[in-house]
């Protein structure tokens, strides 16, 4: 009986390791599958275009809706590949795509106003910011 038991723990660890990726292999799979690259320079792009834009007083609410609305597609597009095979990468990609997309909405709540834009603005630059630091952890996670 006792043999049996060790033999099918034996078995198991054995088909367990037959199916087991590595954190690198999974993380790198994640990348190449969402296109995690291209689409962060695309929103990286968009969030410099809606910077601008913003900065610009007079740019008017249309181009602003514009601008925006791109930003906010792109942010969201990148948010449905989430989660990641990392966790913390997980975490700070969210966080950045959160602070993002406030960013383009309070385009349209506050293209009236200096203070509006300036909301605007500081959620965009922060989640920039989180966007550079989950995209250097990602790359440390894809490393084989």
């Amino acid at each position: 009986m006792i043999r049996r038991v060790v033999a099918f723990l034996c078995l198991g660890l054995v088909l367990a390791a037959c199916g087991t990726v590595s954190p690198a292999t999974a993380m790198h799979a994640w990348v190449t599958q969402s296109n995690f690259h291209e689409n962060v320079k695309t929103v990286l792009s968009d969030a410099q275009h809606a910077a601008s834009a913003l900065s610009n007083l007079s740019t008017n609410a249309n181009d602003l809706h514009t601008v925006c609305a791109v930003l906010l597609f792109d942010d969201q597009s990148l948010n449905a590949s989430l989660p990641t095979p990392d966790a913390q990468s997980s975490s700070l990609l969210a966080k950045a795509y959160g602070d993002i997309g406030a960013g383009a909405n309070e385009c349209y709540k506050g293209q009236d106003s200096q203070l509006g834009r300036a909301k605007a603005l500081a959620f965009i630059r922060r989640g920039v910011g989180l966007l550079s630091e989950g995209t250097a952890r990602v790359a440390s996670q894809a490393q084989p």
